[in-house]
């Protein structure tokens, strides 16, 4: 079965090894052909704390963790050039 990923933006890092992350889905509208964007936040697990505001990362579907965190961090993809 393959694992569910997802990319996006961490907005969140202030909980102890959660964060919290911006998928964005673009899509065309079917009748007006409208690109629209929709984005949905995700609690994810960051065991090491490793993520800053405004990384890019890759998530990885896992078991419950908690009432609301479903994935885990896979890898960093980007560093944010912002200083924090």
């Amino acid at each position: 079965m393959p694992v569910k990923e997802k990319v996006g933006i961490v907005v969140s890092n202030k909980m102890e090894k959660t964060i919290v992350v911006k998928v964005e889905s673009r899509f065309s509208h079917p009748i007006y052909s409208k690109t629209i964007v929709k984005t949905k936040k995700y609690l994810a697990h960051d065991e090491l704390s490793e993520c800053n505001i405004g990384d890019q990362v890759l998530l990885h579907e896992c078991r419950p963790l908690s009432k609301r965190k479903r994935w885990k961090l896979a890898k960093v993809l980007s560093k944010s050039s912002l200083i924090s």
